[in-house]
């Protein structure tokens, strides 16, 4: 369990009744966001409370009433996914950094400048950013915020979503370094193993990710691997 010392208090409101608990500030973020989290490490305690501070407990029959349920982990979900998590002005300083680098980083391997085809830098993006003066929720997952951020981003930054698709031939002395480094990468549609023992593999990446492939491909081939860009996909 997170100490005491290290929890803050969740809070919601829910039918005219205040309902806390006291967790992890950023296992609640995560869960916040839609991530499973283990409950042994977010809670510091397995207490539905009506004041955390005060130590006042919500009575059995009140979490029955309201929640419809006594099932503390559920109760919790409810309390952090639709109510308040009071973290410290810190805890959200190192919470918008964390998330500000998240969407940068997911910014430059799913975008490119039209102009060039070319992905824009993690400096240009957070230049950007900050003279669009975009705001950053920190408690809100990256993808549901990506598309707004982006919308202010292109009076200032040209940029549109793009992924590729990208045919690559694998000689038969590769293949076993290759493929795993191939299928980290998700987004292998097709596959076929040809006579003479080499790979053949079609991939579709975010467009931002094709440099990052490459070194990987030259890398694990010693530059034998055989590509071709099939097509670009605009989104």
């Amino acid at each position: 369990m997170v100490s005491l010392d290290k929890a803050v208090v969740a809070r919601l409101k829910k039918q005219g009744e205040i309902f806390e608990v006291l967790v992890d500030p950023y296992l609640a973020r995560d869960l916040k966001e839609g991530r499973e989290v283990d409950f042994e490490r977010l809670l510091a305690a397995e207490e539905i409370f009506r004041d955390a501070k005060k130590g006042d407990r919500a009575s059995s029959e009140d979490l029955q009433k309201i929640f419809g349920s006594m099932n503390i982990h559920e109760i919790v979900k409810t309390i952090i996914r639709d109510g308040e998590v009071q973290i410290t002005a810190e805890q959200r300083k190192k919470m918008l950094e964390q998330k500000r680098k998240q969407i940068v980083e997911f910014i430059r391997k799913n975008t490119v400048d039209p102009r060039t085809g070319a992905p824009h830098t993690p400096a240009r993006i957070e230049a950007a950013m900050e003279e669009a003066k975009v705001h950053v929720d920190i408690f809100k997952p990256v993808e549901a915020q990506i598309r707004e951020i982006v919308k202010n981003l292109k009076p200032i930054l040209p940029i549109r979503f793009e992924e590729i698709e990208i045919a690559i031939k694998i000689p038969a002395e590769h293949t076993g370094k290759s493929m795993p480094a191939l299928y980290s990468f998700g987004g292998i549609t097709q596959e076929e193993w040809q006579k003479d023992g080499s790979w053949i593999c079609i991939v579709r990446i975010p467009a931002g990710m094709q440099a990052e492939l490459m070194d990987v491909l030259a890398r694990v081939t010693r530059g034998e691997a055989i590509t071709k860009i099939l097509r670009r996909i605009q989104g």
